[in-house]
């Protein structure tokens, strides 16, 4: 038979148990932060590999001699895009991809976790824009305004996509004013749809440009300017890698890596433009002479504020015009990596200096 002396020490006994689970319960997320936060080590473990798909950096590396002090062993795939690497990512099949703003964006929309571990752009993006809009043979568009009433090329989840929308935004239009063409930006997709006249607009690249208007322009196509950033890109990662230690610190390795590519590509026009527009790419000496000029200078900023406030601005421009759920842009990027870069471009120029 329990007494009342047993019931008050098994109330005492529950008491304290429960709170020990409420405390317990209570400071699991906190120890979760503090995970996230923790500091990523200098040193990569032997064996560790890192599955990447960028390969103008790969082929940087390469040219550049610089893939050989990798601490880590890349296992390159041929992949890029959004769509490909999201693709890739879901599979476990890829690590690091190499995009502009928009897929980790629509990634996260999709529900896979996934954190943006470094930043590049243009010095003079206004100067030297990525795309430019491609009027088809007969349409009647001479400035952004003119797009209201027309067909217009529209990949959702990629960075032309949301070009697009940008570009309407700036026209003061909406996507109701005009005919949005799903398909994707992929290859001389645009191109073949403004030349049969499928689309009556499309962004084009700055690579697709040169050969759009010799191949159409006798036929009334066209290009004009947009006037809009369109210079963002992005390295970014599955969240179950930076959850890795040892691929977290090969991560780190690699952005360190990817700054001394982008920079070394800009510092060394002939060799790339040989290396790889000619060899790898297959284009014409002069082709890749103009593409690497309209390139202009990188700019990997060191303070990732502003980068940040751009990024909320494209996905509360997105969330509106495609319904999705407004996204805290903050959380898309691992600050861990914020000054990753710009203090491995700081040490080789010291070294340099000796």
């Amino acid at each position: 038979m329990i007494s009342k002396n047993h019931i008050r020490i098994l109330s005492s006994v529950t008491a304290h148990a429960c709170a020990t689970i409420a405390i317990m319960l209570t400071c699991a997320p906190l120890v979760s932060a503090q995970s996230a936060a923790a500091p990523i080590a200098d040193t990569v473990p032997a064996g560790t590999t890192l599955t990447i798909g960028d390969p103008k950096t790969q082929r940087a590396l390469e040219l550049s001699g610089e893939v050989k002090n990798l601490p880590f062993t890349p296992k390159w795939v041929n992949i890029s895009g959004g769509p490909r690497t999201t693709e890739a990512f879901r599979a476990n099949a890829l690590d690091i991809g190499s995009v502009a703003d928009i897929p980790p964006i629509h990634a996260t929309w999709t529900g896979l976790p996934v954190k943006i571990i470094a930043a590049a752009f243009r010095k003079d993006p206004l100067e030297h824009p990525i795309y430019k809009l491609g009027i088809a043979p007969g349409a009647d568009i001479n400035r952004i305004e003119d797009l209201k009433g027309k067909k217009i090329a529209f990949s959702p989840g990629q960075a032309q996509g949301a070009l697009v929308l940008r570009i309407l935004q700036k026209a003061g239009l909406t996507k109701d004013d005009v005919t949005l063409v799903e398909m994707p930006s992929t290859g001389d997709v645009y191109v073949s749809a403004l030349a049969s006249k499928l689309v009556d607009a499309a962004p084009i690249a700055e690579a697709n440009q040169p050969r759009y208007l010799a191949n159409y322009g006798s036929n009334g196509a066209r290009v004009i300017s947009h006037g809009l950033r369109d210079d963002a890109w992005h390295l970014y990662t599955l969240q179950s890698v930076l959850d890795d230690p040892a691929k977290a610190a090969a991560a780190r390795a690699y952005v360190q890596a990817w700054a001394k590519a982008t920079r070394w590509i800009y510092e060394h026009p002939k060799e790339w433009v040989e290396g790889y527009y000619v060899q790898d790419q297959g284009l014409k000496t002069a082709d890749g002479e103009y593409l690497a000029k309209s390139a202009g200078e990188p700019d990997i900023p060191a303070d990732w504020n502003d980068v940040i406030t751009r990024q909320q601005a494209t996905i509360d421009l997105l969330a509106k015009e495609t319904g999705n759920e407004r996204l805290d842009a903050e959380k898309l990027f691992d600050r861990r990596f914020e000054k990753v870069a710009t203090q491995s471009l700081q040490a080789t120029q010291t070294l340099g200096k000796q």
